[in-house]
């Protein structure tokens, strides 16, 4: 004869629940939000804050994201994390109007797709022909060869 199972435990979901809240991101409706004008100068010249990583001076705007540094934000670009963030908020998030028009109430119209670039790192330093220049031997380099081919 078989018994049915006592279950004194009812496992971890309680726990995953905990840890999902903690661990969520923002959304691309409040990412699309953060990319305008006003919104993304805040978020790009913040004041310093100690409890945030990097002291919240290395931010990635499409992906929510602080970095301890220029040089793992800059790493961070190169990443497929960071190019699928980039080709997901390519399509412009859903509207009010949109469901409205979907509904019957208007012109059913595709979603438009937009050019969405990486932030620009203000680490860069332009010389006074406007070239960007990478560091000091790459400069030193340049003014040689210009000299060279005069």
């Amino acid at each position: 004869m078989t018994y049915k199972r006592k279950k004194y435990h009812h496992g971890d979901t309680h726990l995953k629940r905990r840890w999902r809240l903690r661990n969520r991101k923002k959304d691309l409706d409040e990412i699309d939000s953060d990319l305008k004008e006003e919104n993304a100068e805040k978020l790009l010249n913040q004041n310093v804050d100690l409890d945030l990583p990097g002291a919240a001076q290395h931010y990635c705007l499409h992906c929510a994201r602080y970095f301890i540094d220029e040089q793992a934000l800059s790493e961070h670009f190169k990443t497929k994390v960071h190019k699928r963030r980039l080709k997901a908020l390519e399509l412009e998030p859903y509207s009010i109007e949109e469901s409205e028009r979907a509904a019957g109430h208007g012109n059913f119209k595709f979603p438009s797709k937009r050019k969405i670039v990486t932030q620009n790192n203000n680490s860069d330093v332009i010389d006074k022909d406007g070239d960007v220049v990478l560091d000091d031997s790459t400069a030193s380099k340049k003014k040689k060869i210009d000299e060279d081919d005069t």
